[in-house]
């Protein structure tokens, strides 16, 4: 198990136990993480789970990733990822997974 903490547009933070193996989406889902859509189911089809990372740990997007990076409604940054495509591991224990402002 690792520690992820959602941080929120406004700051608010909350940190919750995640499943080795499950996606840091699946993760966000299970545990109603608000801003975490996931219209595709993690398919990577729809960019609505987009979010930022300040941490090289989770690798970097495919360029598949990257081309739907480009469909996301909030600003993408070098630090954008979608939360379908990053693996838990014991190795990501601590991170930190900040979401974008929502599109009203």
């Amino acid at each position: 198990m690792a520690k992820i903490t959602f941080v929120q547009p406004d700051g608010r933070r909350q940190t919750v136990e995640a499943e080795t193996g499950k996606s840091v989406m699946q993760v966000a889902l299970a545990h109603g993480i608000d801003g975490i859509l996931a219209e595709c189911g993690g398919a990577m089809m729809c960019a609505t789970c987009h979010c930022y990372v300040d941490d090289d740990r989770t690798g970097t997007a495919s360029e598949g990733e990257e081309d739907m990076l480009d469909c996301a409604e909030a600003e993408v940054r070098p630090t954008s990822r979608l939360t379908c495509q990053i693996k838990v591991s014991e190795a990501l224990d601590g991170l930190v997974v900040h979401l974008p402002e929502a599109d009203e």
